[in-house]
C-alpha cells in the first residue's frame, strides 16, 4: 500500500503525473487529503479554493487513488501511523528526511519514496496567473 498526501486545491497536470506515478509503485494509492481547515491553518484565509467535499470527489474520481482519507491536522502524521503504509510517497522537492511520517514507515520496514514532479506547475502560481489576467495592475 502506498501513501501520499496534500491539498489539491486545483487538480492540474503536476498533481495527475505525481499521482500517476506513486501508483506505479504499489498496488493501492491511499490519499490523505488536507480538511478546508488544516489548509486554511497552513495557507491562509483565501484557501482552500474549493471545499474539501469537491476536493475529495475529484480525487477520487481518478483511476489511480484507491482511497481518499481526511486529515484535520497540520501534518498527516497521524494518519499515516493509522494507515501504516508500506511505501510513503511525496515529491521530489522534499528530501526523504524531510518527508513527515519518514520514521513511522521506515521503522515497519517500509519504504520512502520521491518521484519527479513536472518543473512549472503549483496551484499557487496558477492562482496568481489568474489573479493578474483580472487585474493586470497587481504584480
Amino acid at each position: 500500500m502506498i501513501f501520499t498526501n496534500g491539498c489539491f486545491d486545483l487538480l492540474h497536470l503536476g498533481h495527475v503525473d505525481y499521482l500517476e506515478k506513486a501508483r506505479q509503485l504499489g498496488d493501492k494509492l491511499v490519499l490523505g487529503l488536507n480538511t478546508d481547515a488544516s489548509i486554511s491553518r497552513i495557507k491562509g484565509p483565501t484557501r482552500p479554493l474549493q471545499d474539501e467535499m469537491s476536493r475529495a470527489r475529484v480525487m477520487a474520481s481518478l483511476l489511480f487513488i484507491d482511497a481518499v482519507v481526511f486529515f484535520d491536522e497540520d501534518t498527516p502524521l497521524e494518519l499515516i501511523e493509522a494507515v501504516q503504509p508500506d511505501i510513503l510517497v511525496k515529491g521530489d522537492d522534499y528530501a526523504v528526511e524531510q518527508i513527515v511520517g519518514h520514521e513511522v514507515v521506515q521503522a515497519r520496514g517500509g519504504s520512502v519514496q520521491t518521484v519527479p514532479l513536472v518543473k512549472g506547475y503549483s496551484t499557487t502560481n496558477i492562482v496568481k496567473k489568474i489573479e493578474n489576467n483580472i487585474n493586470p495592475n497587481k504584480a
